[in-house]
């Protein structure tokens, strides 16, 4: 039987995070190709993670620095080792090598972190991102994550695009792998709530993710007060787990401003919603509250930012807004004009059926990965830069985590 480790940085809550989510796409599409999964972590477990055991995943606490891994990669000797975010291929990807040295290592990058941070920094100090900025201290540790393992899983084209062009990182290492989205039947179509079947505003995200704190701050001090304005009955409601203190006590009903924390159910609450609002500054990847919307028939506008890799050459790039006051016309708009509404509904069905179909992506990642299977040291001698980075990490990492491991005792 085909056996593959996943490690996670977290571990997974698809109801509270888009890489939750993510995730449990990723492990669908194996346990379609009937591999048994382990999923290991040095993360705890909350109230809110999935129910692995349900999926006949069996679950294993692993410990930073400790010689106890190299015992249990040896006794459950996977074929594939699939690292959730660079910093756990950092951690754990020399002791695999070390291990597991046929293993096929795949990084799921979720998106690029050193966009992201590059991003956050340049919206932190109000100018504008210069390329030169990408150069970072967090890309070369990234971009050598992705240059050790045998295949690197990118969620959104722009990122892929980046990689190859800017960081001529070559394409046999790369695979672009967004959200997997399900065809939605004609029939689910029509049983979603019509323009005058919803009312208010949304939002939805992990309110511990940066963006999405910076988005509700953005929502409450700029925008919604001049929607509200022209919808004075009109209401927001904020969705999202571990909401920090600031954002909760922007809970406003007298502005039809709700925070409502989580919500162990998107599509029911963003099916209730006539129009939802994605007003990101910053970050990177995909933004999974625009699917969850899209696929709910719910209208979004949202900035340049929300809508990388999703709405480029569509016509749903009339939702892209970075001006406050165009966002905000675009949103009245939306909310009032049921023309508008229906055209953007379905504009976004089209987007999900041509840009994101699952079907087509599983097959593609699944030719590249069986291909890499089948000759997997011809495929590193052609990238031999990852096995210089690799014996060069390996060596470092192994005695730094032995001295840790030595100092701990």
């Amino acid at each position: 039987m085909k056996k593959l480790l996943i490690i996670g940085y977290t571990y997974p809550e698809p109801t509270t995070t888009a890489a939750g989510g993510r995730m449990m796409q990723l492990i669908e599409q194996f346990l379609n190709e009937d591999y048994k999964i382990t999923f290991a972590t040095t993360a705890g477990v909350s109230d809110k993670g999935a129910d692995l055991l349900s999926f006949g995943i069996s679950s294993e606490a692993i410990v930073l620095n400790d010689s106890s891994f190299d015992d249990f990669i040896n006794r459950l000797e996977p074929h594939l080792v699939l690292f959730d975010r660079y910093i756990t291929e950092e951690q754990f990807g020399w002791r695999v090598a070390e291990s597991c040295p046929n293993a096929v290592r795949i990084l799921d990058t979720e998106d690029l972190h050193f966009l992201r941070k590059a991003r956050q920094e340049a919206f932190r100090k109000n100018i504008p991102l210069n390329k030169t900025d990408l150069f970072s201290e967090t890309a070369k540790r990234e971009l050598a994550s992705i240059l050790r393992c045998d295949l690197s899983l990118i969620i959104s084209e722009v990122e892929m695009d980046l990689l190859q062009d800017t960081f001529r990182v070559a394409s046999d290492v790369l695979c672009y792998l967004p959200f997997l989205i399900e065809n939605i039947s004609e029939k689910n179509k029509q049983k979603l709530p019509p323009f005058n079947g919803r009312t208010n505003f949304i939002t939805i995200g992990n309110l511990f993710h940066a963006p999405n704190v910076d988005a509700v701050v953005y929502l409450k001090k700029e925008i919604w007060p001049l929607i509200r304005k022209q919808l004075p009955e009109a209401q927001l409601h904020i969705f999202g787990a571990y909401a920090p203190k600031h954002i909760s006590e922007m809970h406003q009903p007298k502005e039809g401003f709700y925070i409502e924390g989580w919500t162990p159910s998107v599509s029911e609450v963003m099916k209730k919603a006539k129009v939802c609002l994605a007003p990101l500054r910053f970050g990177a990847g995909l933004k999974g509250k625009i699917f969850d919307a899209m696929h709910c028939g719910t209208p979004v506008v949202t900035t340049s930012i929300g809508a990388e890799g999703i709405f480029e050459d569509t016509i749903l790039h009339r939702n892209i807004h970075d001006d406050v006051n165009a966002f905000v016309e675009r949103s009245v708009r939306m909310y009032s004009e049921i023309g508008l509404w229906s055209e953007t509904r379905d504009s976004a069905f089209e987007v999900l059926e041509n840009r994101f179909d699952k079907s087509k992506f599983s097959e593609a990642f699944r030719k590249q990965l069986i291909a890499i299977q089948e000759n997997v040291w011809p495929h590193r001698n052609r990238n031999f830069i990852s096995q210089i980075l690799q014996h060069q990490s390996l060596q470092a990492s192994k005695y730094m985590s032995k001295w840790i491991e030595e100092k701990g005792k």
